[in-house]
């Protein structure tokens, strides 16, 4: 199927041309408009499918729950608003808890159902967490770096862990970043580590930072922290919760200066998306949501109520350009994940996972597969 006459994304431009699908893949993408018949995009911006690495829920549903019909209530949820590709997050909770939810993540991963986002990894948020920055993580369950047990939990799911997270400071987190991070991304998170902790640990193969400025100590001109360790460093990536609440546009600006083509654009969002205000569970703790802010009891702001796509325009209405926002939420997620040759992108030989959009750059039409979602 050629699909022409569109304002393309090619990882980090914009450029007028058409694309050829078969059989779920991108066979051609071409920076001109064939005088052949085809599907007509009338000058339609079209994007890769949106990757987010970080979202916990939505549609009342936490991947945390370990259902295979509430995972599902969130795919679907995600394909409709543009985000072809995910990793489902947990929260800090006991091992069984967490493997019953690796399984429901590992078997729609294996099944892969027209209509619904992929699972292209899980992210393991705790529970190797510091007590002081543990934000909306359940203190409960806080314990520290755990290689044997994290190893039964990566192998219990198949491998389909791509991001483990740990505070720096922690007893055993330098041990931890080196031998997981054999394995997959080890992430800096819920930390109340100093500059030289987090250089430790970065060093030892930790190589991503989860939601930046949330739940560890900001960025001194004294004490620089984690967020100088990691900004100096250039193979750490940083994610970037962009729903104009957990970050202020100033801050968010900064961020893509300080960190450049190093930030991933994430949701953090929560059971709560997509649905009234009002109380929802996170973890075993209750979330309460009020014109999309969601927070604990005591007011500690939780995740988000926004979907990663929401995240995208509310980046680019910040100011961040749009060719370097669409790359943080697509190709760049894309790759921490470990599967930038199959999505991220418009190119061939990958999944024709795109979305059409309108001139305000929201979606129109959402592809999975080359196959329309409904």
């Amino acid at each position: 199927m050629l699909y022409k006459n569109a304002k393309l994304f090619l990882d980090d431009r914009f450029a007028p041309g058409s694309f050829r699908v078969e059989n779920g893949i991108f066979t051609e993408i071409l920076e001109s408009i064939p005088e052949e018949d085809g599907v007509d995009l009338q000058g339609a911006t079209v994007l890769p499918g949106l990757v987010d690495i970080h979202t916990h829920g939505n549609s009342g549903a936490d991947f945390s729950d370990g259902s295979d019909e509430g995972l599902r209530t969130m795919a679907r949820y995600l394909a409709r608003h543009g985000v072809t590709s995910f990793a489902p997050t947990s929260m800090t909770l006991p091992y069984e808890t967490l493997a019953r939810a690796f399984a429901t993540g590992r078997r729609l991963a294996d099944e892969q159902p027209a209509g619904h986002a992929r699972v292209m990894g899980i992210h393991m948020e705790g529970p190797y967490f510091s007590e002081k920055k543990k934000g909306a993580q359940n203190a409960a369950y806080l314990r520290l770096p755990d290689v044997e047990g994290f190893q039964a939990l990566y192998e219990g799911c198949g491998g389909l862990i791509r991001i483990a997270d740990v505070a720096a400071e922690l007893e055993g987190a330098e041990r931890f970043a080196a031998e997981v991070s054999r394995l997959c991304k080890v992430s800096v998170a819920h930390t109340d580590a100093d500059y030289e902790a987090a250089c430790r640990v970065f060093d030892a193969g930790a190589g991503h930072v989860t939601h930046l400025f949330n739940a560890m100590p900001p960025l001194h001109h004294r004490k620089p922290g984690v967020i100088g360790a990691a900004a100096e460093r250039d193979s750490v990536v940083a994610e970037l919760i962009c729903d104009g609440l957990h970050v202020h546009p100033s801050v968010m600006r900064a961020a893509f200066r300080l960190f450049p083509d190093r930030i991933c654009i994430i949701s953090d969002s929560l059971r709560c998306c997509g649905m009234p205000d009002g109380e929802y569970e996170l973890g075993g703790q209750q979330v309460y949501l009020k014109g999309r802010l969601a927070t604990l009891a005591d007011g500690t702001i939780a995740g988000s109520a926004s979907n990663l796509y929401d995240c995208l325009l509310t980046a680019i209405r910040s100011g961040i350009p749009a060719e370097t926002a669409v790359r943080a939420a697509t190709l760049l997620p894309a790759r921490e994940l470990g599967c930038a040759d199959r999505i991220g992108s418009l190119a061939p030989g990958k999944l024709a996972d795109f979305v059409v959009c309108r001139a305000d750059l929201t979606p129109k039409a959402v592809f999975l597969g080359g196959e329309e979602v409904k």
